[in-house]
């Protein structure tokens, strides 16, 4: 039995449900530009004069959303939450669910090793997350393009934030394989993945709201690679080096933990 193909052939429907779900709000928020664009200085104006709270939660904190790149990078927020949610519970349920269905005697009883059973559900992950971020990238270039004057700079700029969302998935997968591995009930699995997920947000929120908590901002993968970030700096070396970590340190405690957990059978 090829755990890998069957982790792939298990996900294949929500994967595909996923991908059309981002396509369409990429296209529908795209789709919205146009008349953001023949507003011009008055819509830039009117955002500028909201409220910061209300500027940190639609993520527009630092960004021109009259040109394309900062109207993709207000909707890239969106985006890199989704992309959380879907890297936090595919991480999560990948171990969860055999657990939760009764499945997991029927892989453990099979010449497999523990650490081979998580080595192949964790490259079932990896493609996934790579599927998921190569289908966002191509619906992004393909919606954004239409309406840049330069599409080669906006597709080098839709690359980066790509770039920046496959470091964070990559943390937030590592951090619910993790927790699955960890947790005895393996009904809170997908839930707790969730919980730390959403208190990074909402910490990422604050952090922008207040102004003067940046000293924090590693605490939160959203904070790594922000928009208005990207577009002026790019990639942040540190921070890539530091989801880098977060993600093989999770992945070290969920190996570990895999290995010696009694398994609710």
């Amino acid at each position: 039995m090829n755990i890998f193909w069957r982790e792939m052939k298990a996900s294949r429907k929500s994967l595909l449900l996923w991908i059309v779900g981002i396509a369409a709000m990429v296209g529908s928020g795209m789709g919205k530009f146009s008349g953001m664009k023949e507003s011009g200085d008055a819509m830039s104006g009117l955002m500028a004069d909201m409220p910061k709270a209300l500027q940190a939660v639609f993520g527009m904190n630092g960004l021109d959303i009259s040109t394309v790149t900062g109207y993709y990078g207000m909707l890239y927020l969106y985006l890199l939450i989704m992309a959380a949610v879907h890297a936090s519970m595919l991480g999560a349920n990948v171990l969860a669910k055999e657990e939760r269905d009764k499945t997991a005697e029927f892989l453990l009883v099979k010449p497999v090793s523990r650490m081979r059973l998580l080595l192949e559900k964790l490259l079932a992950i990896a493609l996934q997350i790579g599927l998921f971020t190569a289908a966002m990238t191509v619906c992004s270039i393909g919606f954004v393009a239409q309406y840049a004057d330069d599409a080669s700079r906006v597709t080098e700029d839709i690359l980066r934030f790509m770039a920046g969302m496959l470091f964070v998935q990559s943390v937030f997968a590592s951090v619910g394989l993790a927790i699955a591995a960890s947790i005895r009930n393996a009904k809170r699995a997908v839930a707790s993945s969730a919980c730390v997920m959403l208190l990074t947000f909402l910490l990422s929120v604050i952090i922008d709201i207040s102004g003067k908590l940046g000293f924090a901002s590693f605490l939160t993968p959203f904070q790594y690679f922000a928009a208005r970030d990207i577009l002026e700096d790019g990639l942040s070396p540190a921070y890539a080096a530091l989801s880098v970590t977060l993600a093989l340190t999770a992945l070290v405690v969920a190996f570990r933990s895999y290995g010696r957990r009694d398994m609710q059978i």
